[in-house]
Order: C-alpha cells, then sequence, then structure tokens
C-alpha cells in the first residue's frame, strides 16, 4: 500500500508548511487527486491519521477533491470530460488527445494554527 509512503511525505510537506509560518500545528487540509493519479483515496484517507501521529498534523481534518478526468483534442480543437478507459474525443472520436486533468495528486490548501498567547500567570487566593 503506497499510501502510506504519500502520507509520510505529506506529513513531511505539513510539517515544513507548519515551521514556515511560524505554526503551532496543522488543523486541516485538502487534497485534490485525480482518477488517474495512481492513488485510492478511501485508501490515502484511512492511512493519513497513522502517518500523522505525532506530527504536527496529527488530528487534523483531511478533505479530498476529486479533480476531472479532461482531455484536449489538438483534431477539432476540443476539451471534455472523458472516462478512464475512453481517452477518445468525444466530438470527432480520435485517440491523439492529450490529458489536461486527472492524474495529479496536489496539496491544495493547508489550515494551520499559531501558538495559543502566553498566559499571565494568575495570584492564587488563599483563604
Amino acid at each position: 500500500m503506497h499510501e502510506v509512503a504519500i502520507c509520510r511525505a505529506l506529513v513531511e510537506q505539513l510539517e515544513a508548511v507548519a515551521r514556515d509560518n511560524g505554526a503551532a500545528r496543522v488543523t486541516g487540509l485538502t487534497l485534490r487527486i485525480g482518477p488517474l493519479s495512481g492513488v485510492v483515496p478511501e485508501l490515502l484517507a484511512s492511512a493519513f491519521p497513522v502517518a500523522a501521529a505525532g506530527s504536527l498534523a496529527e488530528g487534523a481534518r483531511l478533505s479530498i477533491d476529486t479533480a476531472p478526468l479532461r482531455i484536449w483534442c489538438p483534431d477539432c480543437k476540443l476539451e471534455c470530460e472523458a472516462e478512464i478507459n475512453r481517452l477518445a474525443c468525444v466530438r470527432c472520436g480520435t485517440w491523439r488527445t492529450e490529458l489536461r486533468s486527472g492524474d495529479e495528486l496536489l496539496l491544495s490548501s493547508v489550515v494551520v494554527e499559531d501558538d495559543p498567547p502566553a498566559r499571565e500567570p494568575r495570584e492564587e487566593a488563599h483563604v
């Protein structure tokens, strides 16, 4: 299951984002995953909490957006949605199409939390 390795690399990236922004922790993230990315979103979602344990991203809320599978036809200049096993142009039928989206695995957003402000020590009341 290579999703665990992907999640470990993702956690490293999240920790770098948090450090670069002076954040105490990562509370949420959104991934954009295409159907041709080679990643199974459900497996990635189940592997993420394990990979994030003990990191600045522990407990972060993972959201996954599915990227559409889109192709462009150089013959008739049409960009359209396609199916995984049929990347032919829907207008002219040519198979000489270019993939425009659908193979991506992108970290599209990260939500971080700053260090909480230092609390002033309170004087204790003695009775």
